[in-house]
């Protein structure tokens, strides 16, 4: 998956078989729940941001005829049915690396975080360099409230991967929010652009202004 990829383009492909105004509840739902974590600047919201289960009806019903978002409970159960399949395949090759991401991104769009971290985890014993997928299972970990776990696969990616700009830029974010430590998240920020020359410059510029809100939070929005 690319930098690109919005959070509504993911879990409408991470949904894709449900009906089409499941999908695209379901991708509203990631942006006003702040899915921030796993790939470049689909946002910069951590857990903070999110909204609680006993919050979201009220935050999300909408007025007149329009029908009612799911709660998770709702997602959790369009999750099973459309990992159903996978999770079929997988009684006869439970190894399979790609089959557990797949269940894990069907798990994650429907913020269903520790079940996804845990097909993510099983991908990672399978195949242990997957970088992006650790980085996915630490974002999981962070919407879960295990920040130090987080950090240390963020660290993980990062022996294999030194030069991530997703797993950097994610360490910086979970450093900053969910450990308050600016210092680190910039360190992390200032080495995602040191080694990341060519990055484009909408997304060095975002990265730049994160630096300065965390150095000087004064100024920040």
């Amino acid at each position: 998956m690319s930098l690109q990829n919005s959070v509504a383009d993911e879990a409408a492909q991470s949904a894709a078989g449900w009906r089409t105004g499941q999908v695209y509840t379901l991708a509203a739902i990631c942006l006003l729940l702040g899915l921030a974590l796993g790939y470049l600047f689909r946002g910069s919201q951590g857990k903070s941001a999110a909204l609680t289960p006993s919050s979201q009806n009220a935050a999300l019903q909408p007025a007149g005829d329009v029908p009612s978002m799911p709660t998770l409970e709702q997602m959790k159960h369009m999750a099973d049915t459309k990992a159903a399949p996978l999770l079929e395949k997988l009684k006869t090759d439970p190894n399979n690396a790609a089959l557990l991401v797949q269940v894990g991104k069907i798990y994650e769009s429907t913020h269903q975080f520790k079940d996804a971290a845990a097909y993510f985890g099983n991908a990672l014993e399978a195949n242990p360099k997957d970088v992006p997928t650790r980085t996915e299972m630490a974002s999981c970990m962070y919407y879960e409230g295990d920040v130090d776990g987080a950090i240390t696969q963020l660290q993980r990616a990062l022996q294999d991967q030194p030069k991530d700009a997703n797993a950097l830029f994610n360490l910086g974010m979970i450093k900053w929010r969910g450990k308050n430590d600016a210092v680190g998240a910039v360190a992390a920020w200032r080495e995602l652009l040191k080694s990341n020359p060519n990055l484009e410059p909408d997304k060095k510029a975002q990265v730049q202004k994160l630096i300065s809100d965390a150095s000087h939070p004064q100024k920040a929005d």
